[in-house]
């Protein structure tokens, strides 16, 4: 039996055909990660991916990666050979740079500012915290926490800015409302739950502590595929 027959046997049972395999494979090794309030299409590939866990799990092993499920947040993320998974131990295989991320020092900065932000809405456990596990902040929150926290400022141009407010949301860290504006003081951006699935305890703590610089714990904070 070649390992196609093999998969499709497997797949067979829970009524998804191959080019749907195909689907939510090929979007995990391009965007690593898959949540299901995201859209619609996103919410049927989720539904599709539980089905299959098993499955998916044991070909992404094959070739090194491992994919996580939080069941309570409902999203996977897939990640690479020897990167760090939060509440996971320790991956002892040798990570493969060309597979991490491409990350800028303000994208990881921005990561562990809103990962120490989400931290402190739960821990107040006030309205910040949504119905949906998000953390709402305002975008001055997310710079103050950047300036004292982590020594860093935002990116000066607004340009730049609006970019790394792309990239928070490309990689469903974050969720802007249609009318948010940077100039707005009181606009609120949601962090999504996401967020403690690239940073966990120890890494923020790492990256809070003055003997460990912040791209010292940039090389640990994204093991996903993207």
């Amino acid at each position: 039996m070649t390992l196609t027959e093999s998969l499709l046997a497997a797949l067979e049972p829970h009524n998804v055909p191959l080019e749907r395999f195909r689907d939510i494979v090929g979007r995990m090794y391009a965007a690593g990660i898959m949540v299901r309030d995201e859209d619609g299409v996103e919410q049927r590939l989720y539904d599709d991916m539980r089905r299959i866990e098993a499955v998916l799990a044991e070909y992404f092993s094959l070739a090194g990666f491992t994919l996580a499920h939080d069941a309570r947040n409902a999203f996977f993320r897939l990640y690479a050979p020897g990167a760090e998974i939060p509440g996971v131990a320790g991956d002892e295989s040798e990570a493969v740079p060309g597979l991490r991320a491409r990350l800028s020092a303000d994208f990881v900065a921005a990561a562990l500012a809103l990962r120490f932000q989400y931290q402190q809405g739960l821990a107040d456990a006030g309205g910040r915290l949504t119905d949906t596990g998000e953390v709402l902040v305002r975008f001055e929150e997310l710079a103050a926490t950047l300036q004292t926290q982590l020594k860093r400022p935002l990116p000066a141009g607004a340009v730049e800015r609006q970019r790394l407010l792309n990239d928070l949301k490309r990689h469903r860290l974050i969720q802007l409302g249609p009318m948010f504006s940077m100039e707005d003081e009181e606009a609120l951006l949601a962090i999504r739950p996401t967020i403690l699935g690239i940073i966990s305890d120890d890494m923020l703590a790492r990256a809070l502590d003055a003997e460990e610089t912040m791209l010292d714990a940039a090389n640990d904070e994204e093991g996903s595929t993207q």
